[in-house]
Parts: C-alpha cells; sequence; structure tokens
C-alpha cells in the first residue's frame, strides 16, 4: 500500500468517526429524549427518598417502643407473684402474730406495686366499667337486674397496662 492510499483510508475513516459521533451526539442531545430521561430519573430520585424518610420514621419509632415497652416481660413475669399476694391479704389473720405477718405483706405488696407503677404499669378498672373484650376477659356471664347488660360485676383477676398497651386482661364477671 502506497503512501497516498494510507492517507485516503485515513480519511475515510476519520470521516467515518466524525459522522457516527455527529450522530451520537445529535441522539444524546435530543431535548425530549433529555426531558424524558431527566423526569424519570426525578421520579426515581423522590421515590428513593421518600422510601428513606419511611425508613427513618419506622426505624425511629420501633427505637422508641422498645424503650417504652422494654420492662413488659419481666413486669408479666411478677404479675403471679402480685396475684400471691393479693390471695395472701386476703385470708384472714386470727391471731396478733398472724396480723403482723398480714401487715409486713401489705406493706411489701404496696411498695412492690408502688415500684411498677413507677415503671409505667396501671391496673385496668374493671368493676362497673362496660365489657371491652381489648382489656377484660369474660369467663363468666351473670344475671343482674342492677346493673347494665354487658357491664363488668365482679373482677376475679385483676387486669395490668404497661403505657397503652395491654400485658394481661382482666379476668372478669358480665352481667347478661
Amino acid at each position: 500500500m502506497t503512501e497516498q492510499e494510507k492517507e485516503i483510508l485515513e480519511e475515510e475513516v476519520t470521516e467515518d468517526v466524525q459522522e457516527e459521533t455527529a450522530e451520537e451526539t445529535a441522539e444524546v442531545l435530543d431535548p425530549e429524549k433529555l426531558a424524558a430521561d431527566l423526569a424519570e430519573l426525578n421520579q426515581r430520585f423522590l421515590r428513593t427518598a421518600a422510601d428513606f424518610e419511611n425508613y427513618k420514621r419506622r426505624t425511629a419509632q420501633e427505637k422508641e417502643d422498645l424503650l417504652k415497652y422494654s420492662n413488659a416481660k419481666l413486669m408479666t413475669e411478677l404479675l403471679p407473684v402480685l396475684d400471691n399476694f393479693q390471695l395472701a391479704l386476703k385470708s384472714p389473720a386470727e391471731s396478733q402474730e398472724a396480723q403482723n405477718v398480714v401487715k409486713g405483706v401489705e406493706m411489701i405488696y404496696r411498695q412492690m406495686l408502688q415500684t411498677l407503677e413507677q415503671a409505667g404499669m396501671a391496673k385496668i378498672e374493671a368493676v362497673g366499667q362496660p365489657f371491652n373484650p381489648n382489656l377484660h376477659e369474660a369467663i363468666m356471664q351473670v344475671e343482674d337486674d342492677t346493673v347494665p347488660e354487658d357491664t363488668v360485676v365482679e373482677e376475679l383477676r385483676a387486669g395490668y397496662m404497661l403505657k397503652e398497651r395491654v400485658i394481661r386482661p382482666s379476668m372478669v364477671k358480665v352481667s347478661k
């Protein structure tokens, strides 16, 4: 191949490359395509930003709930102890020594109840309240004309809440 042929070939290749580059540039600079690509990328960005904000809010709420209800398991395990204290206080004390023991048990019960209340636990008021399946567990229905229908007439086992969450429903008798 001669020198002149090489130069002609190089010019043809250069022209082909320039034409391809011009076509690609024309495609890239197409305003409608650029606007569509920009709109799509903007929508993806907005969705990703919204997903991230939702994630941050959800994790903050989960962290808050974890801190708020971290004592729930311990309190649930202590509820049978409270029940046993209540049973011990209901038994009659006939002798002076028995009355002293009952007073001691009552003091311990009140102290334990006060400590649990300071941690956020509260007793569910049941007697005289309308039956609420979220707060009460009805185990019996009784005829009672003195109160409206579906009213709690007797509490058989106390129920408790931790903050706004029920950790144990009250076991109750309900009027028919």
